[in-house]
């Protein structure tokens, strides 16, 4: 029952990697963010945050489909 909840557990993915996932800079990100866009991120701690690695999966999925509608 432990192995199930583990591989349930939200992973956190940090700036670095949402960048490198998403193909945008930081400040496109905390632009999108604010525009209500982007997935907004968590606090990790006083001066660390990260984003719902699910969420960030969502939103490339949502721009895929609005992509391919567009052709």
């Amino acid at each position: 029952m432990a192995a199930a909840q583990l591989q349930a557990a939200p992973s956190i993915l940090r700036r670095k990697q949402v960048e490198a996932r998403t193909g945008l800079k930081k400040s496109t990100i905390y632009d999108r963010i604010k525009a209500g866009t982007f997935p907004a991120p968590i606090s990790l701690g006083e001066k660390a945050v990260g984003w719902i690695e699910s969420e960030i999966d969502a939103w490339l999925n949502a721009r895929i489909q609005e992509s391919r509608k567009a052709v």
